[in-house]
């Protein structure tokens, strides 16, 4: 238990962040689930806005701190391999 005031408040800040963190953490997976589950659809349009918003949402929590860098970018690879999968993006006509 904490002693002096100034850990004490400390205390009850880093409680407030993490209930701030846990919360961007949580919408960031809400984000990829249904992400997830709109590849396994047939059209294309609205699983390719669910992996933006997914992607963005995950720039933003590692921006912030909140997720490492690279925990990020390895969950923005596995989406967009997942949607390149569904959707296999027109080849090019030489």
């Amino acid at each position: 238990m904490a002693h002096t005031r100034s850990a004490k408040k400390m205390i009850h800040v880093i409680g407030e962040q993490r209930s701030h963190n846990r919360a961007i953490k949580s919408a960031v997976k809400t984000y990829i689930d249904k992400a997830e589950e709109l590849l396994s659809g047939k059209e294309p349009e609205p699983a390719k806005e669910a992996v933006q918003k997914a992607s963005v949402a995950l720039d933003k929590a590692a921006h912030k701190g909140i997720i490492h860098p690279n925990n990020a970018a390895r969950h923005k690879s596995r989406l967009m391999k997942k949607y390149n999968v569904a959707f296999p993006p027109a080849k090019a006509q030489s």
